[in-house]
């Protein structure tokens, strides 16, 4: 019999592929942190510099990442307004989880308020970048060991169909276990969305305090770049429950490739934009400002209407708000929505994304391509993603998915992809 994993190995490249990605992504990462602060911000030219280790690691760096990861842990395991279940494992019980992510934000908050009224330096945080990102990484590479050593005493009903193929490179790149717990607490749910989405405004907020104190105030990009992503990342826990349906928590195994994605990869790249401004200031009029605030509210009108959609659907396809579309039966007895959002393209939520990524990364102007760094990676994920789907389903709903297809030929830009 084939090992478990070895479609998956394909996928990713096996452990080749699963290597380089591990080299990779951390190097790309301080490439974009180092070129967003240099003179030319050419994103496809060599860093100003290497940076010496001594630039690299600081123990106060470390200190303060694994207390930012306390607190949120802390936050996590607080009383939540709702405790929701996933879905149906291998041995048939459900998980439970607590609903309290946005709580987690408002709390966060509230304690980030206290602390600068009290005279912490968050503008200072901008200047520690490197190191912290550092730290996060370091962090992330002994997480994903401690989960590995964890899934190898782990029962094989507890394994994730992708992350058990047998080669220890790519098990520890993808993850061995699905839902690694110690007692209640959930390593990957609360990886998924507390600490890198958080980190990720705190971040933002940091470099907006920075351009304040050296040009008196933060200028409209950054305004604009700052309520676009707090927008985003206070809808995602909003509706941290529909978390739950992702190939993230219900496919993937919790290894390298989620731990360092979640703890490092999105709070320090995906605030590229607001990096990008600190060191270059760009003049926004205000009928530009608004012509971007339409474009993302048109990216967020469609992922949240999409999204919601689909949610509601799974929760209870008789609910007067779908009840009416169209679908198609499959041998699984789940039907396929083949007309509202889901009609349009097979994943209209991905189209909402992209919309919203080019809002994001417009406020910088268009005279260099580094802003847009998020714009053509997060393009270049989603297609992936779409592929992952299209074959889970394909293997899931075989016949009804290929009628399906056929209703909705456009994968995520109508008459396009």
């Amino acid at each position: 019999m084939a090992p478990q994993g070895s479609r998956a190995e394909l996928e990713f490249g096996g452990p080749l592929g699963a290597a380089a990605l591990m080299l990779l992504l951390p190097a790309t990462m301080f490439h974009l942190l180092l070129v967003a602060r240099s003179g030319p911000a050419r994103l496809l030219g060599p860093p100003p510099y290497l940076p010496e280790l001594e630039e690299l690691w600081s123990p106060w760096a470390l200190l303060l990442c694994l207390t930012w990861l306390g607190l949120q842990a802390a936050l996590y395991l607080l009383p939540a307004r709702k405790v929701a279940e996933g879905q149906e494992l291998k041995d048939k019980s459900r998980l439970r989880y607590p609903i309290n992510g946005f709580q987690a934000l408002v709390l966060t908050a509230l304690l980030v308020g206290l602390g600068v009224s009290a005279g912490l330096p968050l503008s200072a945080l901008p200047e520690m970048l490197l190191p912290l990102a550092f730290a996060a990484t370091l962090t992330a590479f002994i997480f994903s060991l401690l989960l590995y050593l964890k899934a190898l005493v782990a029962p094989a009903s507890a394994l994730a169909p992708g992350g058990n193929s047998g080669n220890p490179i790519y098990d520890f790149f993808l993850g061995r276990e699905l839902n690694p717990r110690i007692c209640s607490f959930d390593f990957k749910y609360f990886c998924e969305l507390r600490p890198g989405l958080i980190g990720w405004v705190l971040i933002n907020l940091a470099l907006l305090m920075q351009e304040a104190e050296l040009r008196g105030s933060p200028s409209l990009a950054m305004w604009l770049v700052n309520g676009f992503q707090l927008l985003y990342v206070g809808d995602a826990l909003w509706h941290e429950e529909a978390v739950l349906t992702t190939m993230d928590i219900i496919h993937d195994g919790f290894g390298f490739m989620l731990a360092f994605g979640d703890l490092a990869w999105v709070p320090f790249t995906y605030s590229l934009q607001a990096q990008f401004l600190l060191y270059h200031p760009e003049p926004l009029g205000l009928p530009l400002a608004s012509v971007i605030c339409l474009i993302n509210a048109v990216g967020y009108y469609i992922f949240r209407g999409a999204n919601s959609q689909k949610n509601t659907f799974r929760k209870n396809p008789s609910d007067p708000r779908v009840a009416d579309l169209e679908t198609i039966s499959t041998a699984t007895g789940r039907r396929l929505l083949v007309s509202g959002w889901w009609g349009m393209v097979r994943h209209p939520n991905y189209l909402g994304d992209l919309i919203m990524a080019l809002a994001w990364s417009l406020p910088c102007g268009v005279s260099h391509l580094l802003p847009y760094f998020y714009l053509l990676y997060f393009t270049a994920l989603l297609v992936h993603r779409e592929a992952r789907d299209e074959q889970q389903c394909l293997q899931k709903y075989g016949l009804a998915w290929h009628a399906y297809c056929r209703r909705v030929p456009y994968r995520i830009v109508p008459y396009i992809y």
